[in-house]
């Protein structure tokens, strides 16, 4: 059975593989849009995302468009890695 994932850990991740110094997981809100008016984050980083998602849950997305809606914010990316990780 798959376990639930731990949003203060995905958040730490995403911190990290961002370089999103000063920040700390509390300041990132689950439900904000992690691009434009939330997070504010850009395409250089959604592929860091789609790095993080591959090497520490073995998720891989067979298009831009699937990708784009996981990634919406942490929320659509914790209940994706919930339901597709391999690892």
């Amino acid at each position: 059975m798959n376990h639930m994932i731990n949003k203060e850990e995905l958040k730490n991740q995403i911190i990290l593989a961002l370089n999103l110094e000063g920040m700390q997981p509390a300041d990132i809100d689950d439900a904000a849009p992690l691009f434009g008016e939330g997070l504010g984050l850009d395409s250089i980083d959604a592929l860091e995302l789609l790095m993080v998602m591959d090497k520490n849950y073995g998720i891989k997305f067979a298009n831009k468009e699937e990708s784009k809606a996981v990634l919406a914010s942490i929320d659509t990316m914790a209940e994706y890695i919930d339901n597709h990780r391999t690892k």
